[in-house]
């Protein structure tokens, strides 16, 4: 899912928690979040219902695994493991980047935006799609942590360049009302659930 809100990502969360009978993780003064008021949203990380991950949990998932990589796969990004914007170092840009320069060919025919089906590329070593590229992702909290900062996106997005994609790159976004045609979001559930 792409062009959507932080605010609308919590209020799903919650959503698909109570149709599931699950507990829901957010809540604003003791009540369950259903408003804007995102300045009070408190989190339940240890409750089994649907949320989005953490900054820190996104990076562990994206990293699939590996230890010092640049991306869920390895240290070199291409077009046949990525939708992001190329940028490699013939053309001046990055010497990690061996793809060719500008939108994957193959999800920039029909306009913005240029995302691409989620099983389009292999799954990294957790076997989770899209953790560097065509999406970036909202996170629960801030960044880094603290509220008042911007809130975290990870991942970076078929528009971004191969530096933004890597995985331990810090994307972050201002506004939780933004709701952009390059982010989306993944819900997570506590282990075991």
């Amino acid at each position: 899912m792409q062009t959507v809100s932080w605010h609308d990502c919590v209020k799903w969360c919650n959503a698909r928690s109570e149709k599931e009978g699950r507990p829901v993780s957010y809540r604003v003064g003791g009540n369950v979040y259903r408003g804007v008021d995102d300045n009070a949203v408190t989190c339940a990380t240890n409750v089994a219902g649907y949320r989005l991950p953490t900054d820190i949990e996104f990076h562990y998932a994206a990293r699939g695994g590996l230890s010092g990589k640049r991306f869920p796969w390895g240290d070199t990004i291409d077009h046949t493991k990525a939708n992001y914007y190329g940028y490699p170092s013939s053309s001046g840009g990055y010497a990690y980047d061996t793809g060719y320069l500008g939108f994957d060919t193959r999800f920039s025919t029909t306009g913005y935006p240029y995302t691409s089906p989620v099983d389009t590329f292999a799954a990294n070593g957790y076997g989770l799609y899209d953790m560097a590229g065509n999406l970036w992702e909202w996170c629960w909290y801030w960044y880094p942590g603290h509220q008042g900062s911007p809130h975290a996106v990870r991942g970076g997005s078929w528009y971004n360049y191969a530096g933004d994609c890597r995985v331990g790159y810090p994307g972050g976004f201002g506004r939780p009302d933004l709701a952009d045609v390059c982010i989306g979001f993944r819900a997570v559930l506590p282990p075991g659930q």
